[in-house]
């Protein structure tokens, strides 16, 4: 069964970092790239990150920048999202996903299978 499990999530001051992980079942990790996503309340859910499985490849959001890092860890089937200088727009549901390959999960924001999401909150 292919299972994506996020944690890390959690409240933090703006300015602050947090660091999400997603740990993953071998099935739906090896070859394949891994994303993350958001979802603020009434809010569509957008492209954050994603990287391919080699990590040679990764996107970013125009919003997190110079600000999130994605990585991965093939031996530990994990991917990570290093989040610094977090601001209250950056609230949201966080959900780790794998696909095909980086750029479906960029412009069509979309995955083949997903996490339950965690939650990060950012006050101001």
């Amino acid at each position: 069964q292919v299972q994506l499990v996020e944690s890390g999530g959690g409240l933090v001051q703006a300015g602050g970092s947090l660091r999400l992980s997603c740990a993953a079942s071998g099935r739906a990790f090896v070859g394949k790239a891994m994303g993350w996503f958001r979802q603020a309340p009434g809010k569509e859910r957008e492209f954050v990150a994603a990287i391919s499985w080699g990590g040679g490849t990764t996107y970013y959001a125009d919003s997190v920048k110079g600000r999130f890092t994605i990585s991965r860890d093939n031996a530990k089937n994990t991917v990570y999202l290093q989040m610094n200088s977090l601001k209250p727009e950056d609230t949201a549901v966080y959900y780790c996903a794998a696909g095909p390959n980086t750029r479906t999960m960029r412009d069509r924001v979309d995955a083949d299978y997903w996490g339950q999401g965690t939650q990060v909150t950012v006050s101001s």
